[in-house]
C-alpha cells in the first residue's frame, strides 16, 4: 500500500494539516498509522465526512483517553495508563526500572539514579512502551491483524540491543524456535500460518466477550510468534480489545506476575484462575475510573 504524508493529504482534500491530523487522531482514517510522530495515511484515503454535531464531553473511556492524549493532560486517566501499564508490564519481563523512574521518563524524558547502574534496553523500551500504548490508543477501532501487530512490536523494540542482532527480526515473527515457561511454542515456521487462524477465528466474532479476549491472549502467547517481547504486545493487545469492545482495561500488577502466569499455563483444563487474576486487576483500573469520575458499565 501506498502511503502520502499529512501536507500531502491537507493539499488533496482542500483543509488544513491540523485537521487531517486531527482526523488520523479520531480513528477516522482507516489504516493511517503513526511512525514517530508523523502520520501515514493511504494514498487512495478518502476525506472524512464533517460531522454535523460535535460532541461537548467525552462519552467513552476511549475518547477520554483520546482526547487527554491531543492536548497532553497531565494528571488524568491517560497518565495514569501511561505510566501503570508501562511500569508493570515492563518489570513483569525483568525490568529494574522502579516506577518512580517510570513516571520521570514519561514525564520529563529524564531518569533518576541513586548510585546504581541501568540497563539501557530498560530505558528505551520504556520509551517504546509509551509509544506503544499511543499506537493502541490510535488503532483501538481497528480490527487486529498481523501488520497491526507486528508494528507493535516494532514499536516496542526498536532501538534496543536486540534489534542489532542479525537474527532477531524486529517487527517481524520470529527466526528461531523459542520456549516460554519451559514449554515448547509455535515453530518459526508455523508462525503466521497459525496467527493467520487465530486472527480469522477471532475477528469472526462481532462482539466480544471478557472470556473470548482472555483465549486470543492465551492463543498467542501460547505461539510466541516473536522472538522476544511476545507478553508485552501480548497485553498491549488485550488493552485495546478492552478498549474497542468497550470493556473496562485491566493492568496486570508486577505482585501477581506468578498468578497470571499460573491462569496461562492453566486456561485449557482451568479459566477461573486467569479470568479471576484478570477481574481483580479489572476492579483496580475500576477504582481509577471511580476516582476519575469515569463512567463505566457495572
Amino acid at each position: 500500500m501506498k502511503y502520502i504524508s499529512v501536507k500531502e493529504a491537507a493539499k488533496k482534500w482542500g483543509i488544513s494539516e491540523r485537521s487531517v491530523r486531527n482526523y488520523c487522531s479520531l480513528c477516522r482514517v482507516p489504516d493511517a498509522f503513526l511512525t514517530g510522530k508523523t502520520w501515514n495515511i493511504p494514498a487512495d484515503a478518502f476525506k472524512p465526512d464533517r460531522q454535523s454535531k460535535p460532541k461537548s464531553t467525552p462519552r467513552t473511556l476511549l475518547e477520554i483517553l483520546k482526547e487527554e492524549k491531543a492536548s497532553t493532560v497531565h494528571g488524568g486517566i491517560y497518565h495514569k495508563t501511561q505510566i501503570e501499564l508501562t511500569y508493570n508490564s515492563n518489570r513483569i519481563e525483568g525490568s529494574k526500572l522502579s516506577q518512580d523512574q517510570t513516571r520521570l521518563i514519561f514525564e520529563t524524558n529524564t531518569i533518576g539514579l541513586e548510585n546504581a547502574s541501568l540497563n539501557i534496553d530498560d530505558i528505551v523500551e520504556t520509551a517504546n512502551h509509551f509509544r506503544g500504548i499511543d499506537f493502541i490508543i490510535d488503532q483501538a477501532n481497528y480490527a487486529l491483524s498481523e501488520t497491526m501487530i507486528k508494528k507493535l512490536h516494532h514499536t516496542l523494540k526498536s532501538g534496543t540491543s536486540d534489534s542489532r542482532k542479525s537474527w532477531f527480526a524486529v517487527g517481524e515473527y520470529k527466526k528461531l524456535p523459542n520456549e516460554v515457561g519451559g514449554k515448547e511454542t509455535a515453530l518459526p515456521e508455523e508462525v503466521s500460518t497459525k496467527m493467520k487462524e487465530i486472527l480469522s477465528s477471532y475477528n469472526n466474532k462481532q462482539q466480544k466477550s471478557f472470556d473470548e479476549l482472555l483465549d486470543f491472549h492465551y492463543l498467542f502467547e501460547k505461539i510466541h510468534p516473536f522472538q522476544d517481547g511476545n507478553g508485552r504486545v501480548g497485553r498491549l493487545i488485550l488493552f485495546k480489545e478492552c478498549l474497542r469492545n468497550n470493556i473496562v482495561p485491566f493492568i496486570i500488577d508486577d505482585e501477581y506476575k506468578l498468578f497470571y502466569y499460573r491462569g496461562l499455563s492453566e486456561w485449557e483444563s482451568q479459566r477461573g484462575y486467569l479470568r479471576d487474576t484478570c477481574l481483580s486487576a479489572q476492579d483496580k483500573y475500576k477504582a481509577f475510573l471511580d476516582y476519575y469520575r469515569i463512567p463505566y458499565e457495572k
